[in-house]
Protein backbone atom coordinates (compact mmCIF):
# COMPACT_ATOMS: atom_id res chain seq x y z
CA UNK A 1 0.00 0.00 0.00
CA UNK A 2 2.99 2.33 0.63
CA UNK A 3 4.07 2.15 -3.01
CA UNK A 4 0.47 2.61 -4.10
CA UNK A 5 0.10 5.71 -1.96
CA UNK A 6 3.30 7.13 -3.35
CA UNK A 7 2.10 6.48 -6.90
CA UNK A 8 -1.48 7.61 -6.50
CA UNK A 9 -2.93 10.74 -5.03
CA UNK A 10 -6.65 11.00 -4.52
CA UNK A 11 -8.99 13.63 -3.19
CA UNK A 12 -12.00 13.59 -0.87
CA UNK A 13 -14.79 15.95 -1.91
CA UNK A 14 -18.09 16.55 -0.12
CA UNK A 15 -20.78 18.13 -2.31
CA UNK A 16 -18.19 19.57 -4.67
CA UNK A 17 -18.97 21.04 -8.08
CA UNK A 18 -19.56 18.36 -10.75
CA UNK A 19 -16.46 17.62 -12.78
CA UNK A 20 -16.48 17.27 -16.55
CA UNK A 21 -16.96 13.56 -17.01
CA UNK A 22 -17.05 11.07 -19.82
CA UNK A 23 -19.14 7.89 -20.05
CA UNK A 24 -17.70 4.82 -18.45
CA UNK A 25 -15.80 2.87 -21.08
CA UNK A 26 -16.91 -0.53 -19.84
CA UNK A 27 -20.33 -2.06 -19.54
CA UNK A 28 -21.94 -1.58 -16.14
CA UNK A 29 -20.93 -4.32 -13.75
CA UNK A 30 -21.15 -5.15 -10.09
CA UNK A 31 -17.83 -5.76 -8.39
CA UNK A 32 -17.81 -6.82 -4.75
CA UNK A 33 -14.73 -6.35 -2.57
CA UNK A 34 -14.89 -8.64 0.39
CA UNK A 35 -12.64 -10.23 2.95
CA UNK A 36 -13.16 -13.39 5.00
CA UNK A 37 -15.91 -12.53 7.50
CA UNK A 38 -15.29 -12.94 11.23
CA UNK A 39 -17.19 -15.73 12.93
CA UNK A 40 -19.56 -14.78 15.74
CA UNK A 41 -18.66 -16.04 19.22
CA UNK A 42 -20.68 -19.09 20.16
CA UNK A 43 -23.00 -19.05 23.12
CA UNK A 44 -22.63 -21.95 25.57
CA UNK A 45 -24.29 -25.06 24.20
CA UNK A 46 -24.39 -23.88 20.58
CA UNK A 47 -22.76 -26.26 18.12
CA UNK A 48 -20.38 -25.13 15.40
CA UNK A 49 -22.91 -26.27 12.79
CA UNK A 50 -25.22 -23.45 13.91
CA UNK A 51 -22.53 -20.80 13.87
CA UNK A 52 -22.71 -18.04 11.24
CA UNK A 53 -20.49 -15.13 10.28
CA UNK A 54 -21.18 -11.78 11.92
CA UNK A 55 -21.87 -10.31 8.47
CA UNK A 56 -24.84 -12.67 8.24
CA UNK A 57 -25.96 -12.33 11.85
CA UNK A 58 -26.05 -8.52 11.63
CA UNK A 59 -27.60 -6.99 8.51
CA UNK A 60 -25.02 -4.61 6.99
CA UNK A 61 -25.84 -1.02 6.07
CA UNK A 62 -26.57 -0.52 2.39
CA UNK A 63 -26.02 2.68 0.41
CA UNK A 64 -27.13 2.65 -3.20
CA UNK A 65 -26.73 5.41 -5.77
CA UNK A 66 -29.76 5.41 -8.15
CA UNK A 67 -27.37 5.13 -11.15
CA UNK A 68 -24.83 2.82 -9.54
CA UNK A 69 -22.70 0.72 -11.87
CA UNK A 70 -20.24 -0.74 -9.34
CA UNK A 71 -20.54 -2.15 -5.83
CA UNK A 72 -18.03 -2.51 -3.02
CA UNK A 73 -18.08 -3.90 0.50
CA UNK A 74 -16.51 -1.37 2.87
CA UNK A 75 -16.29 -2.81 6.37
CA UNK A 76 -19.82 -3.75 7.40
CA UNK A 77 -21.47 -1.65 4.68
CA UNK A 78 -22.36 -2.43 1.09
CA UNK A 79 -21.91 0.62 -1.14
CA UNK A 80 -23.23 0.69 -4.70
CA UNK A 81 -21.70 3.74 -6.35
CA UNK A 82 -21.61 5.55 -9.67
CA UNK A 83 -18.19 5.22 -11.33
CA UNK A 84 -17.17 7.71 -14.01
CA UNK A 85 -14.07 8.41 -16.02
CA UNK A 86 -13.26 12.12 -15.91
CA UNK A 87 -10.82 14.71 -17.17
CA UNK A 88 -9.01 15.07 -13.88
CA UNK A 89 -5.63 14.14 -12.40
CA UNK A 90 -6.75 12.46 -9.19
CA UNK A 91 -9.43 10.10 -7.92
CA UNK A 92 -12.37 12.05 -6.50
CA UNK A 93 -15.01 10.89 -4.02
CA UNK A 94 -18.23 12.93 -4.12
CA UNK A 95 -20.91 12.21 -1.52
CA UNK A 96 -24.23 13.91 -2.24
CA UNK A 97 -27.93 13.30 -1.66
CA UNK A 98 -27.95 10.38 -4.14
CA UNK A 99 -24.94 8.64 -2.64
CA UNK A 100 -21.32 8.06 -3.65
CA UNK A 101 -19.89 9.11 -7.00
CA UNK A 102 -16.31 8.12 -7.82
CA UNK A 103 -14.48 9.90 -10.63
CA UNK A 104 -11.07 8.79 -11.86
CA UNK A 105 -8.67 9.68 -14.68
CA UNK A 106 -8.79 7.54 -17.83
CA UNK A 107 -5.38 6.06 -17.08
CA UNK A 108 -6.13 4.96 -13.50
CA UNK A 109 -6.64 1.16 -13.23
CA UNK A 110 -9.82 0.06 -11.48
CA UNK A 111 -7.77 -1.89 -8.96
CA UNK A 112 -6.22 1.38 -7.73
CA UNK A 113 -9.64 2.98 -7.47
CA UNK A 114 -10.82 0.07 -5.34
CA UNK A 115 -7.73 0.32 -3.16
CA UNK A 116 -8.44 4.01 -2.57
CA UNK A 117 -12.02 3.17 -1.58
CA UNK A 118 -10.85 0.56 0.91
CA UNK A 119 -8.28 2.91 2.43
CA UNK A 120 -10.91 5.62 3.01
CA UNK A 121 -13.75 3.24 3.86
CA UNK A 122 -14.43 4.70 7.32
CA UNK A 123 -14.63 8.25 5.96
CA UNK A 124 -16.92 7.19 3.10
CA UNK A 125 -19.36 5.18 5.21
CA UNK A 126 -19.47 7.88 7.89
CA UNK A 127 -20.28 10.59 5.35
CA UNK A 128 -22.89 8.41 3.65
CA UNK A 129 -24.53 7.80 7.02
CA UNK A 130 -24.50 11.51 7.85
CA UNK A 131 -26.00 12.33 4.45
CA UNK A 132 -28.80 9.80 4.98
CA UNK A 133 -29.59 11.19 8.43
CA UNK A 134 -29.56 14.75 7.11
CA UNK A 135 -32.03 13.88 4.36
CA UNK A 136 -34.31 12.18 6.88
CA UNK A 137 -34.31 15.30 9.07
CA UNK A 138 -34.97 17.53 6.07
CA UNK A 139 -37.89 15.35 5.02
CA UNK A 140 -39.36 15.71 8.50
CA UNK A 141 -39.17 19.51 8.28
CA UNK A 142 -40.97 19.82 4.95
CA UNK A 143 -43.83 22.22 5.53
CA UNK A 144 -47.38 20.88 5.22
CA UNK A 145 -49.05 24.03 3.92
CA UNK A 146 -52.47 24.01 5.55
CA UNK A 147 -54.51 25.66 8.25
CA UNK A 148 -52.76 25.27 11.61
CA UNK A 149 -49.18 24.74 10.41
CA UNK A 150 -46.59 26.15 12.86
CA UNK A 151 -43.44 27.98 11.67
CA UNK A 152 -40.41 29.42 13.52
CA UNK A 153 -40.09 33.20 13.36
CA UNK A 154 -37.27 35.26 14.92
CA UNK A 155 -36.81 32.94 17.89
CA UNK A 156 -40.55 32.45 18.37
CA UNK A 157 -43.29 30.50 16.61
CA UNK A 158 -46.37 31.49 14.62
CA UNK A 159 -49.35 29.36 13.68
CA UNK A 160 -51.03 29.89 10.33
CA UNK A 161 -54.77 30.46 10.70
CA UNK A 162 -56.79 30.59 7.50
CA UNK A 163 -59.37 33.32 8.04
CA UNK A 164 -61.74 33.74 5.06
CA UNK A 165 -63.75 36.38 6.92
CA UNK A 166 -60.96 38.98 6.78
CA UNK A 167 -59.10 40.71 4.00
CA UNK A 168 -55.75 42.18 4.91
CA UNK A 169 -55.22 44.02 1.64
CA UNK A 170 -51.71 44.28 0.28
CA UNK A 171 -50.12 42.71 3.35
CA UNK A 172 -51.84 39.36 2.65
CA UNK A 173 -51.73 38.34 6.32
CA UNK A 174 -51.66 39.80 9.81
CA UNK A 175 -49.85 38.70 12.97
CA UNK A 176 -52.06 38.48 16.04
CA UNK A 177 -51.23 39.60 19.56
CA UNK A 178 -49.01 37.48 21.77
CA UNK A 179 -50.88 34.99 23.94
CA UNK A 180 -49.87 33.67 27.35
CA UNK A 181 -49.17 30.24 25.89
CA UNK A 182 -48.73 28.80 22.42
CA UNK A 183 -47.59 30.40 19.15
CA UNK A 184 -48.92 33.71 17.89
CA UNK A 185 -51.61 33.45 15.21
CA UNK A 186 -50.69 34.51 11.68
CA UNK A 187 -54.09 35.14 10.12
CA UNK A 188 -54.20 34.67 6.36
CA UNK A 189 -57.17 35.85 4.30
CA UNK A 190 -57.81 32.54 2.54
CA UNK A 191 -60.62 29.98 2.72
CA UNK A 192 -60.11 26.80 4.71
CA UNK A 193 -60.17 24.88 1.41
CA UNK A 194 -57.25 26.85 -0.08
CA UNK A 195 -54.69 24.79 -1.99
CA UNK A 196 -51.28 24.24 -0.31
CA UNK A 197 -49.64 26.39 -2.98
CA UNK A 198 -51.95 29.31 -2.16
CA UNK A 199 -51.19 29.04 1.55
CA UNK A 200 -47.46 28.81 0.89
CA UNK A 201 -47.39 31.84 -1.42
CA UNK A 202 -49.43 34.00 0.96
CA UNK A 203 -47.30 33.09 3.99
CA UNK A 204 -44.06 33.55 2.05
CA UNK A 205 -45.11 37.03 0.93
CA UNK A 206 -45.75 38.04 4.53
CA UNK A 207 -42.52 36.46 5.79
CA UNK A 208 -40.47 38.25 3.13
CA UNK A 209 -41.99 41.58 4.15
CA UNK A 210 -41.23 40.83 7.81
CA UNK A 211 -37.70 39.73 6.95
CA UNK A 212 -36.98 42.92 5.04
CA UNK A 213 -38.17 45.09 7.92
CA UNK A 214 -35.93 43.21 10.36
CA UNK A 215 -32.89 43.21 8.07
CA UNK A 216 -33.13 46.95 7.44
CA UNK A 217 -33.22 47.62 11.16
CA UNK A 218 -30.18 45.44 11.86
CA UNK A 219 -28.15 46.85 8.94
CA UNK A 220 -28.72 50.37 10.25
CA UNK A 221 -27.80 49.20 13.75
CA UNK A 222 -24.47 47.56 12.88
CA UNK A 223 -23.17 49.71 10.01
CA UNK A 224 -22.02 52.57 12.29
CA UNK A 225 -20.24 50.10 14.58
CA UNK A 226 -18.26 48.78 11.62
CA UNK A 227 -17.80 52.26 10.16
CA UNK A 228 -19.24 51.24 6.79
CA UNK A 229 -22.10 52.46 4.63
CA UNK A 230 -24.45 50.07 2.89
CA UNK A 231 -26.41 51.30 -0.12
CA UNK A 232 -28.96 48.68 -1.14
CA UNK A 233 -30.69 45.61 0.33
CA UNK A 234 -31.91 42.77 -1.89
CA UNK A 235 -33.68 39.65 -0.64
CA UNK A 236 -32.48 36.35 -2.06
CA UNK A 237 -33.89 32.83 -2.09
CA UNK A 238 -30.63 30.93 -2.56
CA UNK A 239 -30.62 27.29 -1.58
CA UNK A 240 -27.44 27.31 0.51
CA UNK A 241 -26.10 30.86 0.58
CA UNK A 242 -27.29 33.14 3.38
CA UNK A 243 -25.84 36.43 2.18
CA UNK A 244 -23.39 38.32 0.01
CA UNK A 245 -21.92 41.82 -0.29
CA UNK A 246 -20.41 43.95 -3.05
CA UNK A 247 -17.86 46.69 -2.80
CA UNK A 248 -20.47 49.24 -3.93
CA UNK A 249 -22.30 48.71 -0.63
CA UNK A 250 -25.12 46.47 -1.92
CA UNK A 251 -26.14 43.64 0.40
CA UNK A 252 -28.06 40.46 -0.38
CA UNK A 253 -29.66 38.50 2.46
CA UNK A 254 -31.66 35.30 2.25
CA UNK A 255 -35.20 36.02 3.44
CA UNK A 256 -35.40 32.54 5.02
CA UNK A 257 -33.07 33.82 7.75
CA UNK A 258 -36.27 35.08 9.35
CA UNK A 259 -36.77 31.52 10.66
CA UNK A 260 -33.69 31.86 12.89
CA UNK A 261 -33.43 33.62 16.21
CA UNK A 262 -32.27 37.28 16.07
CA UNK A 263 -28.70 36.57 17.27
CA UNK A 264 -28.05 34.30 14.29
CA UNK A 265 -29.41 36.91 11.89
CA UNK A 266 -27.17 39.54 13.52
CA UNK A 267 -24.15 37.37 12.78
CA UNK A 268 -25.04 37.15 9.07
CA UNK A 269 -25.69 40.90 8.89
CA UNK A 270 -22.35 41.67 10.55
CA UNK A 271 -20.62 39.13 8.30
CA UNK A 272 -21.82 40.87 5.14
CA UNK A 273 -21.21 44.39 6.45
CA UNK A 274 -17.68 43.33 7.40
CA UNK A 275 -17.07 42.49 3.75
CA UNK A 276 -17.49 46.20 2.99
CA UNK A 277 -14.23 46.63 4.92
CA UNK A 278 -12.47 43.36 4.02
CA UNK A 279 -13.52 41.66 0.78
CA UNK A 280 -12.15 38.23 1.64
CA UNK A 281 -12.15 35.69 4.48
CA UNK A 282 -8.71 36.46 5.84
CA UNK A 283 -7.79 36.62 9.51
CA UNK A 284 -8.34 40.37 9.37
CA UNK A 285 -11.92 39.76 8.17
CA UNK A 286 -12.76 37.35 10.98
CA UNK A 287 -11.18 39.69 13.53
CA UNK A 288 -13.50 42.40 12.22
CA UNK A 289 -16.53 40.14 12.70
CA UNK A 290 -15.34 39.06 16.16
CA UNK A 291 -15.04 42.65 17.36
CA UNK A 292 -18.80 43.06 16.92
CA UNK A 293 -20.03 39.47 17.40
CA UNK A 294 -17.58 37.67 19.75
CA UNK A 295 -19.49 34.36 19.61
CA UNK A 296 -19.79 34.37 15.81
CA UNK A 297 -18.39 30.81 15.48
CA UNK A 298 -21.21 29.31 17.55
CA UNK A 299 -23.84 31.38 15.75
CA UNK A 300 -22.37 30.45 12.38
CA UNK A 301 -22.76 26.77 13.23
CA UNK A 302 -26.46 27.26 13.95
CA UNK A 303 -27.03 28.16 10.29
CA UNK A 304 -26.78 24.42 9.63
CA UNK A 305 -29.83 23.74 11.82
CA UNK A 306 -31.82 21.00 10.04
CA UNK A 307 -35.01 21.93 11.90
CA UNK A 308 -35.43 25.09 9.82
CA UNK A 309 -38.36 24.65 7.39
CA UNK A 310 -37.49 23.56 3.86
CA UNK A 311 -39.24 25.49 1.12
Amino acid sequence: MGSLRGFLQYTLDLFDAPALVEPVQVAPEIVAITSPPPVAQLAPGVSHSLAQPLSQAIAPATFTHPRANREVRLGDATVAYLFQRAKRRTIGFVIGPDGLVVRAPKWTPVVEVEAALREKSQWITRKLGESRERQARQHETRVDWRDGVVLPLLGDYVQVVLDPGHSFGAVVAQLGDRQEAGPRALRVGLPKTAAPEQVRDAVQAWLMRRAREHFLQRLDHFAPQLQVRWTKLTLSNAGTRWGSAKSDGSIRLNWRLVHFRPAVIDYVVVHELSHLRVMDHSKHFWDTVRNVVPDYAELRGQLKDDSIPKW
